[in-house]
């Protein structure tokens, strides 16, 4: 049972260490181990600060100020962001293997969708000096905010219980059915629902040729063949819980608000954000809840 933040934290704390002391031979680092702030310490901070919303660094080492009786030593902002970017694949492996724990990642049924992440506002993109077109940052149409970006899309591919399976990011300009072709080329055996930017017959079928895999989207209103009304509703009611996803990642953990200045700290965060979203999963089952929501009224009191 998770009472208050402390609690939070300890659960979150205790994850991390027990997988760290693990996989940390895996990670070379460079200079001697830190002696006072542990990696699994700056990790768990890193976590619960992406839960709370602690977007910025400064923003972030503030609020750990006022909780030294959990994490009594932190190190300097300049070290927290370097030592945080050396962390970014153990943050990625983090949640590989935790979702490997979760019997609800295993399901068959999955859902797939994108979120626009843009790096630079796009009045400022000439003046921009960021390495983000040599990392693929483009212009692109966000039809759900009919509006156009400058930078990526990041694909999820989601189960029906809420688990993200799988992620790519993509530049904006790439559609929706040619990224997603490429993310679900590495699985097999799903039957995944998208929106009417993954209808394609050429390229389902090739899906489920080279992979066994389904995709189904509901078909254009311009298109000859159509589903039946009540295929739809249900289609529909399906298609929904994405976007539950989508409010906990974009509300909560705030993942279309950049504050990194290049694309490897865009990565660190986003990698740390999806972690954050996969901890918080396993802790709810472990406590018998189903429901995120449940455990930001819990931990994360406003």
């Amino acid at each position: 049972m998770i009472a208050d933040f402390d609690d939070f934290c300890t659960w979150m704390y205790t994850i991390v260490d027990d997988i760290w002391l693990e996989v940390a031979p895996l990670f070379k680092r460079p200079g001697p181990a830190p002696t006072t702030c542990s990696d699994s310490e700056l990790m768990t901070m890193v976590l619960v600060g992406e839960c709370r919303g602690w977007n910025m660094e400064t923003e972030l080492l503030s609020n750990w100020r006022e909780h030294k009786d959990l994490f009594p030593c932190l190190p300097s902002q300049s070290r927290f962001n370097r030592r945080r970017r050396n962390l970014a694949q153990a943050f990625n492996l983090i949640r590989r293997i935790v979702l490997s724990w979760l019997d609800v990642a295993q399901d068959r049924q999955c859902l797939i969708d994108s979120l626009p992440v843009e790096v630079v506002q796009f009045h400022l993109v000439p003046s921009s000096t960021g390495d983000w077109a040599a990392y693929g940052a483009r212009f692109g149409r966000v039809s759900s905010k009919k509006r156009t970006i400058f930078g990526y899309k990041l694909h999820l591919l989601i189960t029906l219980s809420g688990v993200i399976l799988d992620f790519e990011l993509a530049p904006a300009n790439i559609s929706d059915l040619e990224a997603g072709y490429e993310l679900l080329s590495e699985h097999t055996d799903l039957a995944v629902h998208g929106d009417k930017a993954y209808v394609s017959a050429p390229k389902a079928a090739q899906l489920w040729k080279d992979n066994r895999l389904r995709l189904y989207a509901v078909p254009r209103r311009n298109q000859k063949k159509q589903w039946p009304t009540e295929v739809k509703r249900r289609f529909n009611a399906v298609r929904q819980l994405v976007e539950t996803v989508n409010g906990q990642l974009t509300q909560q953990l705030n993942i279309e608000t950049n504050c990194a200045h290049t694309f490897g700290g865009l990565c660190t965060r986003l990698y740390a954000k999806l972690t954050a979203h996969t901890l918080c999963v396993y802790i709810n089952r472990l406590i018998g809840k189903t429901d995120f929501l449940r455990i930001k009224s819990l931990a994360f009191p406003i």
